[in-house]
């Protein structure tokens, strides 16, 4: 290979790609932040002594960056930012020069010691030390030496792995202790342990990807079929469940953090396309078999603008899926539908939700000079959907959504002998619009005393409108290999956001109807209404956020077995919405008058619920301390011992702090009609005799006009509400044995302050529950609630969740040497919750104690996956994933002991296992001989057709008469036996 001016010049891009065993990505990905770039550290011996003149360069096959560093008076080096890809190191030492090539993975921090004059060298488990001067043999680098709970999923894993679909995330599930599913309705979601997807935090090429608004995590993630990012234009990644170090910020569970290619010095690109649809996919185990189409394609390209110094990546991808639903009756309903009114039954069943979504990606990388790398990089989200509608709703009930996101990243890389400095300047554009796909009066079937949902028709109650947008800056300093006691990695950083927030929530945009249907299907017993307060707003609120970060980490080496990592961080946010929000003076009396009537037992100070614009303050003690542990038993890195403990602090949702704001100008009012079985005083203003005239939505703000706040609904949040977080504690070993690598952890989980709403309503006297009774709270009785109006809804922080695990996990990482790869993961898990809920409401007591520690929703105790890849014969490649699960935990309501004795009850489905798929995938590809090559891939999902269930009935039963269907399916997950076919080509 031919060497001028320290750049290498790449030869015939088909036969170098063919050398390179480790196959990562035919463009390396450029130099990133500090969560995604590797680090390269080790000694340098010449002649079995340390080499004091050693010098070490580090050059990017692919596009000639080059890091170079001086080795200390011991002979230790550590070249950091080097992008994720392979790497010729050459050491020049005591007059002699070696060279070997090597693989690093995504913020990786591998140990090499190098040598010259005849001194052995040493890599991380698996490598090869024999260095090929003919062809260029990359090893893969192992990590073993590291406090992270962390596990890499490298591109081939995301090329060659069956999936459904193109979200690079849907890979994390490969990893113990993470779950990526798939609902019935298509949307996807991401978890660890027993937290939320709210508590996840996705860092693409080191810039974090969080929701400051919604669920679901980052940005675009709620509710939603579409993808995060385009999948081609991701290179690798890496998921990290523990002891993540003090960079990674706005999170409290799993820490994912990715890397995107980049352009290289030869012209190249790709295409795609796949396609699954109705007659390629096997019938529901109802029969039905709706309409189905998913429909992916895209293309990627690459190359030199300037060989060597600027260089593109541009890359499209769409997809276009019609997907079933199904449409249920709850209430022990799904299996007496002709029960249900004459017009409701054709909306029982399965239907089609159509989707469609386009994602652009480009980056320009610039490398004005060895110390420097300039680059920029553009994301682009564009989706539409019809949605929010299966369970208990109907089609007609459904919504129409936008759903759009737009991230500009620039970053500056300088390095130095002993330093590299990071920069980022990041623009974010979010928008997140939910619309009632129908408009007139909405139509919802309940049960006859306790008011319990059985279907849900006609116009939906959603309007919303929601997003960020705003500008960052962060900047991370590395200061490597300095010596005291040992050697240091100290890195340090800076994070700040100026990020304009809003939410909109015009909820219910349509009046809801409820109708009891054992007295009356056509005439209501109760009306819901949403209505703007003149002079006051529409149910928006916006605020002008700022947020700050700073950290401190000392990845500390005391001799070649211990290595300490300590470090922390502190994270800050504005939130003016919240802090300067005043308490309207008549509903701050009105609270104030109905404390003197219930302060005896309500348990409720309300004075910590009224705000006069300065006895709140933004939370100031977000301090997070990070330590971790490694030990290399016998200092060569095949036997580690890892452990650490740390706190995690993520962010209160926006959409929740405002409801405070928003529910204040657009209320909802509650109206009773007193009807049979629903007699209500009509002496009192909220109930009203029926008439036909109140469908009219003029007549329904009639009724307010005079008296706004008669009848509505308010939020009030707690005057000192604090950042939710995470402590996190683990201890495992990690052993390498040729070319596996095994790994168990022992892990606890404990999530604090999650935001929670409860019922503020109480009875005369201050009493939650009737008396003599232990259940049923008063929900809807204006004389329960704040005089003139009505209903209260607390918020305060107080969820909490826990989690004890047992991870397991063994690792064959392929290599194209070897031709094949396994991956193994169990995961024990033993999860708990404070609440029967993750999302924020419990309002089935007075406060969190009356509902004890509950066995978390929809985390399995037992979860195995396994996957596989192998190159076969005649240019095919077979791969392969299984995923088995024991039943998750479900809960419902208990009425057995009586109406007023009613609770939330939990349940454990029958069987050992609760959910198993098996999918497979072949590709075969044709070389032409040329650097064009295509192929054709044919995926199978779900192999045995096993069938999978989404919903269940989930009622316990009426007082004396168990429900014999307790338990029994309701629905089923979409993923019935499906074959999809793909084509593409590469040049």
């Amino acid at each position: 290979m031919k060497q001028s001016n320290n750049r290498i010049h790449r030869p015939n891009r088909k036969l170098l790609t063919c050398a390179l065993a480790s196959c990562l990505a035919l463009a390396a990905p450029s130099v990133l932040a500090q969560s995604t770039a590797a680090t390269i550290r080790g000694q340098v011996m010449a002649d079995s002594a340390p080499a004091t003149d050693a010098r070490v360069t580090a050059t990017n096959i692919n596009t000639g960056l080059t890091r170079s560093v001086q080795a200390n008076t011991n002979g230790g080096y550590s070249l950091g930012g080097l992008p994720p890809g392979s790497y010729r190191i050459d050491v020049t030492a005591a007059g002699q020069t070696t060279s070997r090539t090597v693989t690093v993975a995504v913020g990786q921090t591998a140990t090499l010691n190098l040598g010259v004059g005849g001194v052995a060298e040493t890599a991380a488990p698996g490598a090869t030390t024999d260095l090929d001067t003919v062809t260029v043999t990359a090893d893969q680098l192992v990590e073993t030496r590291t406090s992270e709970v962390a596990t890499y999923i490298s591109q081939k894993q995301i090329e060659a792995l069956p999936q459904g679909t193109r979200n690079f995330l849907a890979f994390a599930d490969t990893v113990p202790g993470m779950q990526f599913t798939q609902g019935s309705d298509g949307s996807t979601r991401l978890r660890s342990g027993a937290q939320s997807a709210n508590g996840i935090n996705v860092f693409i090429d080191g810039v974090g990807q969080k929701n400051y608004v919604l669920p679901g995590g980052i940005s675009g993630q709620d509710s939603t079929r579409g993808n995060p990012f385009p999948q081609s234009a991701i290179g690798e990644y890496k998921v990290i469940t523990s002891n993540y170090k003090a960079e990674y910020d706005q999170l409290s569970s799993a820490a994912i953090t990715a890397v995107t290619r980049s352009g290289s010095n030869e012209f190249g690109g790709s295409f795609f396309w796949d396609r699954t649809s109705t007659d390629w996919r096997e019938p529901l185990e109802s029969g039905e078999n709706p309409e189905f189409k998913e429909e992916q394609y895209g293309a990627s390209f690459e190359g030199p603008i300037i060989r060597d110094r600027l260089q593109f990546f541009l890359a499209y991808e769409a997809k276009e899926y019609v997907q079933p639903r199904a449409v249920v009756p709850g209430q022990g309903y799904a299996s007496r539908v002709s029960e249900l009114p004459d017009f409701l039954q054709p909306l029982v069943g399965t239907f089609s939700a159509p989707f469609k979504q386009d994602m652009y990606f480009g980056k320009l990388t610039w490398t004005p000079g060895d110390s420097h790398l300039v680059e920029l990089s553009a994301k682009v989200r564009e989706e539409t959907e019809f949605s929010n509608f299966d369970g208990t709703r109907t089609a007609m009930y459904g919504s129409n959504k936008d759903n759009d996101d737009t991230r500009i990243d620039l970053r500056y890389q300088f390095s130095g002998g002993r330093f590299l400095n990071d920069l980022h300047v990041t623009y974010e554009d979010a928008s997140w619009q939910p619309r009632a796909a129908n408009i007139g009066p909405g139509y919802v079937l309940t049960t006859a005393d306790q008011n319990q949902v059985i279907l849900e028709a006609g116009g939906g109650p959603d309007y919303q409108d929601k997003g960020q947008k705003g500008l960052g800056f962060q900047n991370d300093l590395t200061w490597n290999a300095f010596e005291w006691a040992g050697s240091h990695i100290i890195k340090m950083g800076f994070k700040f956001k100026d990020v304009e927030i809003t939410s909109l929530e015009q909820n219910p945009y349509n009046a809801q109807y409820r109708y009891d249907i054992n007295q009356d299907v056509e005439i209501p017993y109760q009306v819901r209404f949403g209505a703007p307060l003149a002079g006051i707003g529409t149910g928006s609120v916006t605020t002008q956020g700022k947020q700050w970060g700073l950290y401190i980490q000392d990845d500390w080496e005391i001799n070649d077995k211990l290595t300490l990592n300590l470090g922390l961080r502190w994270d800050y946010e504005t939130n003016p919405s919240y802090t300067d929000y005043v308490t309207p003076d008549d509903f701050a009396t009105a609270l104030r008058s109905w404390e003197n009537i219930n302060a005896p037992n309500s348990g409720i100070n309300i004075e910590d619920y009224i705000s006069n614009g300065s006895n709140r303050s933004d939370f100031k003690d977000a301090w997070q301390p990070r330590v971790g542990f490694s030990y290399d038993l016998n200092a060569d890195q095949r036997h580690v011992i890892f452990g650490g403990a740390g706190r995690a602090y993520d962010r209160n949702l926006f959409s929740q702090l405002a409801l405070e704001t928003v529910k204040h100008s657009f209320p909802a009012y509650n109206y009773s009609f007193n009807t049979p079985g629903h007699e209500c005083d009509t002496s009192q203003p909220t109930c009203l005799e029926w008439d036909s005239s109140y469908y009219d939505p003029a007549v329904l703000a009639a009724l307010v006009a005079d008296n706004p706040n008669l009848g509505g609904e308010r939020y009030a949040m707690h005057n000192d509400i604090k950042t939710p977080y995470s402590d996190q504690f683990s201890l495992g070993m990690r052993n390498a044995m040729g070319d596996w690598v095994s790994e168990i952890t022992l892990s606890r989980i404990e999530s604090h302050d999650g935001l929670v709403f409860f019922l503020g309503n109480r009875r005369p006297g201050g009493d939650f529950f009737a008396p003599g009774t232990t259940w049923g709270p008063p929900w809807d009785d204006a004389a329960f609630g704040v005089p003139g109006f009505g209903r209260l809804i607390i918020g305060t922080n107080g969820l909490e969740t826990k989690a004890n695990s047992v991870a397991l996990k063994m690792d064959k990482p392929y290599t194209a040497t070897s031709g094949w790869g396994v991956t193994l993961a169990y995961t024990f898990t033993d999860a708990e919750q404070n609440a029967n809920t993750t999302s924020g409401g419990a309002f089935d007591y007075p406060d969190l104690s009356g509902f004890g520690w509950l066995a978390s929703t929809g985390v399995p105790e037992h979860r195995f996956v396994a996957t596989g890849i192998y190159d076969a014969f005649w240019g095919i490649t077979l791969s392969g994933k299984l995923v088995l699960a024991s039943p998750s935990p479900r809960q419902g309501t208990n009425c057995l002991l009586g109406w007023n004795d009613c609770f939330i009850d939990y349940y454990t489905p029958d069987g050992t296992i609760g959910y198993k798929q098996l999918d497979l995938a072949a590709t075969k590809t044709w070389d032409t001989g040329t650097d064009l090559s295509f192929y054709v891939r044919a995926d199978v999902l779900n192999v045995f057709d096993w069938v999978n269930y989404d919903g269940r009935d989930d009622w316990f039963g009426a007082p004396g008469e168990p429900n014999p269907n307790l338990g029994k399916p309701t629905s089923q997950f979409a993923t019935t036996r499906t074959f999809k076919l793909s084509f593409g080509f590469n040049w």
